[in-house]
């Protein structure tokens, strides 16, 4: 199938839209209503990489003027966020008038063993001990472990329960996001490669829904030629926070219904999102610039409640 066929049997396609380039205007325009109030929307720092990392004190303070509430970490290491203490960190985002609601983390390896789910454990009790210290209501991991057979879809659902467990002693929900990768499939022994299962679909499966929630991204799970409609109806409880993603800027691609999504996300009791924004690399145009013109078009939107 085509990948313009594709999009359009998601129903992700904007009406008038194409697959690359921008919005037809009159699409774009059924859309956005006239400037509504600042909307509480959150935005993933990883979308501004270095324009906030060698400014931290007054990029915080930039995020907050575009309109953004709250915000989800990543560059969480060795028990600090870049040269900052996390309770420095967090005055600093508080000073700014921002709320630290989440925050990415891996643990150190990709490859579960019975060997070292102990070691990995261990890293999670110190993270969210630290994460408590940020204040923050949920912890993610957003790398995907190695799962090459259902063995290893197995063993990684367990070491996902205990991090939840150990998250939720201590008042935090624990949750994973994705990208693409987890759409592929894996087969039994003799079985046909294309006929396996869908590793994201075991993952969801073998965790105990009060312990693990998926941080759903919508643009990777369309790039794994899936339809997030599809898992918000299969597993409606399973998606309380959502990453909003497009391949630039949100709105421009014309590939992402995000009425839709957001439609659906908010029957299914959608608790918060983020904004997530790859590099720009277009002329002068700067991450703090393109965040802006996501805020805007969410805040704008009717469908962003």
């Amino acid at each position: 199938m085509k990948k313009r066929d594709f999009l359009k049997s998601l129903g992700l396609l904007t009406a008038g839209g194409v697959v690359s380039g921008v919005v037809n205007p009159a699409s774009a325009a059924s859309l956005i209503s006239s400037p509504a109030p600042k909307k509480q929307i959150g935005l993933q720092i990883y979308s501004l990489g270095k324009e906030l990392t060698e400014d931290v004190p007054n990029g915080l303070k930039k995020i907050a003027k575009i309109g953004y509430s709250s915000i989800e970490l990543a560059g969480y290491r060795n028990r600090q966020m870049g040269d900052y203490s996390l309770a420095e960190y967090r005055k600093l985002a508080e000073d700014a008038g921002l709320k630290i609601n989440s925050s990415h983390v891996n643990p150190p390896v990709r490859k579960y063993s019975r060997e070292n789910v102990g070691e990995i454990a261990d890293f999670w009790k110190q993270t969210v001990e630290d994460h408590v210290t940020l204040g923050v209501k949920t912890l993610v991991q957003p790398g995907m472990p190695t799962v090459e057979s259902h063995d290893d879809a197995a063993l990684v659902c367990e070491v996902f329960n205990r991090a939840g467990e150990i998250a939720k002693a201590a008042g935090i929900k624990w949750g994973y996001h994705n990208h693409s990768g987890e759409f592929e499939r894996i087969s039994k022994a003799g079985d046909n490669p294309k006929q396996g299962d869908v590793i994201y679909d075991l993952m969801l499966d073998g965790t105990d829904p009060s312990l693990v929630f998926f941080e759903m991204d919508v643009y990777w799970t369309v790039m794994g030629r899936n339809d997030p409609l599809e898992y918000f109806a299969k597993y409606p409880s399973r998606f309380p926070v959502l990453h909003i993603k497009d391949r630039k800027v949100l709105g421009q691609s014309g590939m992402m219904n995000f009425e839709n999504i957001f439609t659906k996300a908010y029957e299914n009791g959608l608790e918060a999102f983020y904004v997530e924004l790859e590099g720009l690399r277009q002329g002068d145009k700067t991450q703090f610039d393109g965040v802006k013109e996501c805020f805007d078009y969410l805040n704008n939107s009717r469908f962003v409640k």
